[in-house]
């Protein structure tokens, strides 16, 4: 009998959202579901590349879904999720970047509508958009 090679994947696949992946920096931060609606089959996810909001000085207090408000608009983006976050249970733990460089191409259409002018502007020379 052949030996046989089976591959085995855990977890939830990988979603490099990176244009490149040097320069980069990324925090771990606890991910609320605030905000967050969930999908036909009941799961709430919220997908590598969504802008978010929290406290970098205090990352277990969880960050949200970055919003826009104001007049002149402004948003309260500090970062991007690098992968996929599932809070379909509560908050869970994620990853923040909060320096590098993002292909927007990598992110799936919904995703990259969440990247406005007002995203792009609160993390400037922060978070650089590429296509």
């Amino acid at each position: 009998m052949a030996n046989k090679i089976v591959k085995e994947t855990y977890g939830a696949p990988e979603n490099q959202i990176l244009f490149m992946t040097r320069p980069m920096a990324a925090v771990g931060a606890v991910i609320g579901d605030t905000g967050v609606t969930a999908d036909p089959e009941g799961n709430k996810i919220l997908k590598a590349g969504t802008p978010v909001s929290g406290d970098l000085t205090d990352r277990t207090t969880a960050f949200t879904k970055a919003t826009t408000s104001g007049e002149p608009a402004a948003s309260n983006a500090i970062g991007v999720l690098e992968h996929d976050v599932d809070v379909t249970n509560g908050a869970e733990n994620g990853s923040v970047i909060i320096f590098g460089f993002v292909n927007l191409e990598r992110l799936d259409s919904a995703t990259a509508a969440l990247i406005t002018t007002e995203v792009i502007a609160a993390l400037d020379g922060k978070v650089t958009f590429l296509k």
